[in-house]
């Protein structure tokens, strides 16, 4: 190199090395400005129960404002998720979202449509909640047990309605799992989330719905529900009198509604690690804490990487069981 290019590349140096600076800054100080935490649900669902008090909590030590943005659309949250993905990796667009992200791209492939996005486009970090799903009717319901559901199903196959929070989300493929395993037909009638379905089932639009306890106690505890069954291996300590489908002989029908915290795949570390230590702080914290627990949702909290693993066998749990339950409307 000549003395004269030399000289050129030298004062350039500078300039090239700045943004490089800054942007490292930026990152070393995440956050510098308020973060988005989308929901792509309405309010009054699971992935919303353990929104609100994350977001706060998240504020507190972060410093900055957590906006809960609920963007529901195109069933089981597809909408949301994919804004999501799409967005730009810098740990300012987060996602609290359910078990339905990794089972709806393998819904899109069954149904040949195109994929709105990949699993692989997010980086999990931290799960909040993996309550087990429980299956509720209207306290005016004639069903007193589950096998008196299974009988009156038995005899008006298709006539009996229940609601979801969209084709192939976790809602739906509880129940499609359960009427599966029971060889009975019901009338699937999906919402755009799970508190809109459960609008629908107290108003009398549809006569079942599974749904995360935490969503379900205030209505059973004034009388308005009852709940017949538990998708859970073990009972739930504020349903203790509502069996589990294991117990009723139904072995393949399991089910939990987790709710968990993502970033994009490209978000950069230093974010995820700041991420990270939020989490487990947030999660541990009170303000998380009491209000999950005022409606029977425990906080199970896992981090990055055991969350990774955690929703590596529950998804493919659950891609199996769509596929064995094949196209459905």
């Amino acid at each position: 190199m000549n003395r004269r290019r030399f000289l050129r590349t030298a004062a350039a140096l500078p300039l090239l090395q700045g943004p490089l600076t800054t942007l490292a800054s930026a990152q070393d100080a995440y956050p510098t400005r308020n973060i988005t935490m989308i929901v792509p649900f309405p309010a009054g669902g699971q992935a919303d129960l353990a929104a609100r008090p994350v977001a706060a909590a998240l504020e507190q030590i972060l410093g900055k404002p957590v906006i809960v943005d609920n963007r529901a659309g195109g069933g089981g949250g597809s909408v949301g998720n994919a804004q999501a993905a799409r967005a730009v990796p810098d740990g300012y667009t987060l996602l609290m979202t359910l078990s339905s992200l990794a089972v709806l791209p393998e819904a899109d492939r069954l149904f040949d449509r195109p994929v709105a996005y990949e699993v692989t486009q997010f980086a999990p970090i931290a799960r909040v909640l993996a309550d087990p799903t429980l299956l509720a009717v209207p306290a005016s319901a004639p069903w007193r047990t589950l096998q008196d559901l299974i009988d009156d199903a038995r005899k008006r196959p298709g006539e009996i309605p229940y609601g979801s929070s969209g084709p192939y989300g976790t809602l739906h493929v509880a129940m499609e799992m359960f009427a599966s395993s029971a060889g009975i037909k019901l009338l699937h009638v999906p919402f755009r989330g799970a508190g809109p379905a459960l609008t629908a089932l107290l108003g009398g639009t549809v006569q079942a719905l599974a749904a995360a306890p935490g969503t379900l106690k205030p209505q059973v505890d004034d009388g308005r529900l009852r709940v017949l069954a538990n998708w859970g291996a073990a009972r739930v300590p504020s349903f203790p009198d509502v069996p589990t489908f294991i117990e009723l002989g139904y072995k393949d029908v399991e089910m939990y509604i987790w709710a968990g915290l993502f970033g994009q795949q490209a978000m950069p570390a230093s974010v995820m690690k700041r991420l990270r230590e939020a989490m487990a702080k947030a999660t541990a914290s009170p303000e998380v804490v009491k209000p999950l627990a005022a409606v029977g949702s425990v906080v199970a909290y896992q981090d990055a990487p055991e969350f990774a693993q955690f929703m590596q066998a529950d998804s493919a749990r659950l891609i199996a069981a769509v596929k064995r339950i094949g196209r459905v409307e």
